[in-house]
């Protein structure tokens, strides 16, 4: 997925990037509403996220000018103002969804592929409740876990991690979308709890702990 940023605060802008990235998305950055603008005519978005205080035009104002050129892309509003009329009005004015600051990480990711599915006509199939990859299980809406049909004795957070990569098999998955997933967008960056807490889940899971592999500098991936 090709997904256009417009987004003025350096942070928000390059923890979003990075973690998009991680993803596996490819992310082009605008810091004003005009760079925004000029992107789109360089370049076609599978996405737009739109930040609504932007320096210079507003996002409201980007927002209309790509409605007014016939652009159907779909556009997430972020913005620090939860106000009711502040997101209806960005929805009037041809917005897809609206997302106020602070979100969390993962709820920005299933928005995002909730507006992709919907732009792209998907169908969503039935999702199972039992993740099952042999001897380890976790039913997810009994929230247990069990190796070899023994329940694990895990504590929320590692219940937590767990979840996140029998959830997402296979898939590379950064420290900072396992931080902000599990512990969320305000942790700090800088700690090792995420590795403090793969080395406990992965002892808990006994002889099947490997099935957690680390990529060096990148972050984790759960192996079916």
């Amino acid at each position: 997925m090709n997904i256009l940023l417009i987004e003025d605060e350096t942070r928000v802008a390059d923890f979003l990037r990075r973690g998009l990235s991680a993803e596996g998305w490819s992310v082009q950055h605008a810091p004003d509403g005009e760079t925004g603008i000029e992107f789109t005519r360089q370049d076609s978005f599978d996405l737009i996220i739109l930040d609504l205080m932007l320096p210079g035009i507003s996002g409201q104002d980007v927002c209309r000018k790509l409605r007014a050129r016939k652009i159907t892309t779909p556009i997430l509003m972020l913005s620090a103002l939860d106000a009711t009329d502040e997101r209806v009005a960005g929805l009037k004015i041809g917005a897809d969804d609206y997302l106020p600051k602070p979100f969390d990480f993962d709820e920005l990711v299933a928005r995002i592929e909730a507006l992709h599915r919907r732009a792209s006509g998907y169908r969503a199939e039935r999702v199972s409740d039992m993740l099952d990859f042999g001897a380890i299980t976790f039913n997810k809406t009994s929230y247990v876990a069990k190796v070899d049909g023994t329940e694990l004795d895990l504590s929320a957070k590692e219940r937590d991690l767990l979840l996140l990569f029998m959830s997402n098999p296979g898939r590379v998955l950064s420290r900072e979308r396992i931080l902000n997933a599990v512990w969320g967008v305000n942790a700090d960056p800088m700690t090792n709890v995420v590795d403090v807490y793969v080395g406990r889940v992965r002892r808990k899971l006994g002889d099947h702990g490997q099935r957690i592999v680390t990529l060096r500098h990148v972050g984790y991936r759960f192996e079916e």
